[in-house]
């Protein structure tokens, strides 16, 4: 990933596990499941796939998955978790060290049938060369899947977190400091609705991802099953469902890449 999420990876790995994450994780899974069924397998490039929570879920199911990650550190916990599983998951994993910016140099055009960027696009302050490479890597008919900060309701989390000293910079801005301490950037939902629809990855579905739980505690542990399972189903319900997945923490658009070249 960039620099400015390796200033905040100690962090990020202090809290995996962590309710937040988790339901960001698990509804990210199921609302991308419904646009990248198991048949027939596909060829998924993963960027900034960390420690492969989402790649290792797809191997799983059948898929053949690259991750490219810059973070050696967070490539040994992958290593560590295709180590403990079953052997047959880990062949279909392919694991490069590299720079989310330098994707049209790593790998061919057209060379996969989904590609995820998910928590990545907040971390360049100008997000289209890496919109134009994804559309150059992905063939026609791919399926794409962006996770980002919501631009349009940056204000809620300091709003409902009592925070009225960064209330200015969230409502007339786009930045903000993330819960790991690093200055990252949000995206407006037409704005890049519309950077995508010119690179030929027209927008076919979006979705809210943490409408209610967005303002827990950094650390907070999971719950008992059952009010987990509440928490996931009203929070996937909320994701998909106006008005409330306009004010979700993260926007999760699903786009699919049309015929015809990419713009850069």
């Amino acid at each position: 990933m960039s620099d400015g999420f390796a200033t905040g990876e100690q962090e990020w790995r202090a809290h995996l596990g962590t309710l937040r994450q988790v339901v960001r994780q698990e509804l990210v899974a199921r609302q991308l499941a419904a646009h990248l069924p198991e048949r027939p397998p596909r060829r998924v490039l993963d960027i900034g796939c960390g420690q492969g929570t989402q790649a290792l879920l797809l191997a799983r199911r059948g898929h053949a998955v690259t991750g490219l990650d810059a973070s050696a550190r967070l490539l040994d916990d992958f290593h560590a978790a295709l180590a403990a599983g079953p052997a047959e998951v880990g062949d279909r994993v392919r694991l490069v060290q590299g720079e989310a910016a330098a994707v049209a140099e790593l790998f061919p055009p057209s060379s996969f049938d989904a590609v995820l960027c998910q928590g990545v696009l907040m971390y360049f302050a100008d997000p289209g060369p890496l919109l134009g490479a994804i559309a150059r890597v992905a063939a026609p008919g791919a399926v794409v899947s962006l996770l980002v900060r919501n631009g349009d309701a940056l204000a809620l989390r300091p709003g409902l977190l009592g925070d009225w000293a960064s209330m200015d910079m969230a409502f007339d801005g786009g930045s903000y400091r993330n819960r790991i301490g690093v200055d990252a950037r949000a995206d407006r939902l037409a704005d890049l609705t519309a950077a995508l629809a010119a690179r030929q990855l027209p927008v076919r579905q979006w979705y809210g991802v943490r409408v209610f739980t967005d303002t827990a505690a950094s650390d907070a542990p999971l719950p008992d099953p059952a009010t987990l399972d509440a928490i996931l189903r009203h929070e996937e319900r909320a994701g998909r469902t106006d008005p409330y997945r306009h004010v979700a923490a993260l926007l999760h658009l699903i786009a699919v890449r049309a015929d015809g070249p990419a713009a850069l």
